[in-house]
């Protein structure tokens, strides 16, 4: 911990509570009353601002659904541990086993019935085998990616511990009997060099799906509950306990009632991102209105404790994860393919990669829907781009018309298609203009036989004919993946007071819970697997940390 804090400092700082129960002041943390829970789109609420009571004090410009509820008070059970981690996913699952190992007694609270995790890749860099200079290289490329707004101590973090964290991830893992591979040469070993230094990397896949990290996850809370971490499933943290010292402990309501879990080293939020919140995403990112949700009940709780308990939300723009690894091959997604919208009309250079493509889809009659377009020759023409292709038979796992088995995907989001004729694609990929979609066709040939892009300015080496039947498309539905934004850290993940940029004491954040990391409007696929290898780096670091505080 930090210097000694006077009460006084210390409820200026967390901005704590003045109600007690047994001595110890309360910080008020639950879900706001009329906060929404739905995943998908529709009519968003606009969320009001003005002066907001956070844990017993105003602050000037916070919209509502960050005020603070009343402290609850009716507790029937307490328990005492060294560390408490909320949050049974992809950072607080690793936080607990390393916690435990360095000596803490642990408990972990999840809110739902099971450890949840999406996604499958998580990366981190070999140090052993890497230029230190190619590190240093990493980090900086990934902060040009998101317009430099993200800390470097945070992507350092990842960087120097990564390699470590997610070979003992695989190791562990497969120790246990979950399904996880290494998968380096599939995800990055075309970014083995930076600026001319080497970089070396570990890319580990748990899978193939529809198994994913959250079933690895599910292996190792397991795992951790054999050596002693003390695991409360269907308990969902209500509100942070602090007093003069800190933040001690969170309150968490159960199957048998509100129990208070003290923690006399920290507490570690791990609870996800906040896009199951329509007030969240209505303050923070309304431009994604009209784009449906990947995940479920991730409603900001950790986001919300830690303000109330006298923390801030990173500052706007907020970082949003928005792809379809699903309906085609992933490794085919960022491929220049003629891209066109479900009313048949092209309507961006295809370089851009589809991270991007949700900023030309978030109208009401797009909703994230777009389709690449090629035909029978695609393994000659792309033989040269970035990506994997898969030919004519591996591909026949994305074809809901084919039959064969259905290995690696999930078989309700599947949407590959060929045809024929251009007609009969549209039709089966549900393209309501088909002559619009014919004529972009057209149009799209019209540039290949002159070799510029007339439209868009695509380079010319991207642009393949489109005249060779069987004509295959591929119907991306982008969704939100993931919202990559939270509170504001320091260097060990200790969330930070609003009004000083200080430590609050015992109160940390990891995953997607912290902030700090990315900072540009869409998250950049440069780097596969970041988003998992960040989560499972700063939980194995972080409890650590924390068990010998």
């Amino acid at each position: 911990m930090t210097a000694e804090f006077t009460r006084r400092d210390m409820f200026k700082i967390s901005g704590l509570a003045a109600a007690g129960l047994g001595g110890a002041a309360l910080l008020s943390a639950c879900s706001p009353s009329g906060a929404s829970s739905s995943s998908a789109g529709g009519e968003t609420p606009a969320a009001s601002t003005g002066t907001t009571t956070v844990a017993g004090h105003s602050r000037e410009g916070l919209p509502s659904f960050l005020a603070a509820p009343e402290p609850i008070t009716d507790i029937a059970d307490t328990k005492d541990f060294d560390v408490v981690i909320v949050g049974a996913g992809a950072s607080g699952v690793p936080a607990a086993i390393t916690a435990r190992k360095a000596g803490a007694t642990v408990a972990l609270i999840q809110k739902e019935a099971t450890a949840i995790s999406q996604g499958n890749t998580a990366t981190g860099i070999l140090l052993d085998t890497s230029d230190e200079a190619g590190v240093e290289a990493v980090v900086s490329r990934l902060l040009k990616d998101h317009q430099y707004r993200g800390k470097r101590e945070q992507v350092e973090l990842w960087a120097k511990n990564s390699g470590e964290a997610i070979r003992w991830v695989l190791d562990l893992a497969t120790a246990e009997g979950a399904q996880v591979s290494d998968t380096t040469m599939k995800w990055t070993a075309a970014i083995k060099e930076v600026n001319g230094y080497p970089v070396d990397y570990l890319s580990i896949d748990f899978g193939p799906k529809p198994y994913n990290t959250g079933n690895g996850m599910q292996v190792l809370a397991d795992y951790a509950a054999a050596q002693g971490v003390e695991i409360f499933y269907n308990t969902e943290a209500k509100q942070l306990v602090g007093d003069a010292a800190g933040v001690t402990g969170v309150i968490a309501e159960g199957p048998d009632g509100i129990v208070q879990f003290n923690a006399s080293k920290g507490v570690i939020l791990a609870t996800g991102d906040y896009q199951n919140d329509d007030d969240m995403m209505a303050y923070y990112l309304p431009d994604l209105a009209n784009l449906g949700r990947k995940q479920m009940n991730k409603t900001g709780d950790g986001h919300k404790m830690a303000v109330w308990a006298g923390g801030a939300i990173e500052d706007i723009t907020h970082t949003k994860m928005l792809h379809d690894f699903d309906g085609g091959p992933g490794s085919m997604a960022d491929m220049p393919f003629l891209a066109v919208k479900t009313d048949g009309t092209r309507f961006c250079d295809e370089t851009l990669g589809m991270s991007l493509m949700n900023n030309f889809l978030r109208s009401e009659a797009d909703q994230g829907d777009y389709n690449q377009i090629f035909d029978s020759n695609y393994m000659t023409a792309a033989a040269e781009w970035p990506g994997k292709l898969f030919d004519p038979e591996a591909i026949k796992v994305y074809m809901p018309e084919e039959d064969v088995e259905k290995v690696g995907v999930f078989e309700d989001q599947i949407g590959t298609y060929k045809a024929d004729t251009l007609e009969e694609l549209a039709g089966k990929l549900g393209i309501t203009d088909t002559a619009a979609f014919v004529k972009s066709v057209e149009r799209y040939n019209e540039c290949v036989a002159a070799g510029k892009d007339l439209d868009f300015g695509k380079e010319g080496k991207w642009l393949t004919a489109i005249d060779t039947p069987p004509f295959y498309g591929i119907h991306r539905h982008v969704r939100v993946s993931a919202i990559v934004s939270g509170v504001n850290v320091g260097p060990n993940m200790e969330v930070l007071a609003a009004e000083t940029g200080e430590p609050i004491p015992g109160l940390f954040a990891i995953g997607n819970t912290a902030g700090n990391f990315y900072g540009g409007v869409d998250y950049s696929m440069y780097m596969p697997g970041l988003s998992l290898g960040r989560a499972h780096t700063q939980g194995y670091v972080t409890g650590t940390y924390v068990a010998n505080l």
